[in-house]
């Protein structure tokens, strides 16, 4: 077979296609979730946590069983996320604030190599890729990409709810949350359903120009919190499971105790509530209709 000719050939095809995809201009949903473990949900195996709309995002969905994050921690993940290429690419080894070369932490085995504490301005982000094919850009929650003047709005996206230089909630998950750029809503108000809403929101505005709206919950970063009435609930489900007082909790591997049975409430109620949040922007796009033309 000639190969030089199989592909020539096969190139007219898809340069069709291409054009067809670009001229009927999908929206996009991208939804994060963050220090999330892989049997945390339904779809992975756990009869404990409740995630009835992430499950079926899996059964309707593309389900990738080898996907690997970028990097074991936060923010070079991410920022591979953001720009496609990996963490000695854009030069985001570590989570930001992390101490590095002289400043390590006595404690670590190896002395850390310096890194990028902002997502390198010079370089084109999903964001900025799409808005200059026409898209509106929409970031809500966690960022961890850099300071105060490389936040979502510095690189490429036109609104901003949430995002700021904190990895984790800097008031809890319960408003007031001390977020400089999501405005507080009532005292309790869940954090991570706010997102939720401030993203269907956007949806239900955005019916007449295509847009990527980035979702990146804080959830389930720690702290661990949920509301007393989803902590009793699942305290009720641990017991009728026979989870109560069976068996050793954590195993020690390397350096970190880990859990082995699942039966926190607290994580279990927190796990719900986002599910819930997953929902509300599920519910958004069949509602609007743009289900039918958006890419979750």
């Amino acid at each position: 077979m000639n190969l030089k000719k199989t592909i020539a050939a096969g190139l007219p095809a898809l340069l069709v296609g291409a054009v067809a995809v670009a001229a009927a201009q999908p929206n996009f949903v991208f939804i994060l979730v963050d220090d999330l473990g892989i049997h945390d949900i339904g779809a992975e195996g756990s009869t404990f946590y409740e995630t009835p709309h992430i499950d079926g995002l899996v059964k309707s969905g593309m389900r990738f069983e080898n996907g690997y994050a970028a990097c074991q921690v936060c923010s070079p993940s991410r920022a591979s996320i953001m720009l496609g290429t990996a963490p000695p690419r854009h030069g985001i080894t570590q989570y930001i604030g992390d101490k590095s070369g002289l400043a390590y932490n006595r404690g670590d085995p190896v002395m850390p190599a310096e890194y990028l504490h902002n997502l390198p301005a010079d370089q084109t982000t999903l964001a900025e890729a799409l808005r200059a094919g026409g898209y509106t850009t929409f970031f809500a929650g966690k960022w961890h990409l850099g300071d105060e003047g490389s936040w979502p709005e510095d690189h490429g996206f036109d609104i901003n709810k949430g995002g700021w230089s904190k990895g984790s909630p800097n008031g809890g998950y319960f408003a007031p949350w001390k977020n400089p750029k999501l405005e507080n809503g009532p005292d309790g108000e869940s954090l991570t359903l706010r997102l939720a809403h401030e993203t269907a929101s956007f949806i239900e505005a955005s019916q007449d120009k295509p847009f990527l709206a980035y979702l990146s919950f804080y959830a389930v970063h720690g702290p661990i919190q949920t509301t007393e009435a989803l902590c009793d609930k699942y305290k009720k489900k641990a017991k009728k499971m026979g989870l109560v007082d069976n068996g050793p909790r954590f195993k020690f591997d390397r350096r970190l105790p880990v859990r082995q049975v699942q039966d926190n409430p607290i994580y279990a109620g927190m796990m719900e509530t986002l599910d819930d949040a997953v929902g509300i922007v599920l519910d958004t796009l069949k509602k609007t209709g743009l289900d039918k033309n958006t890419v979750v």
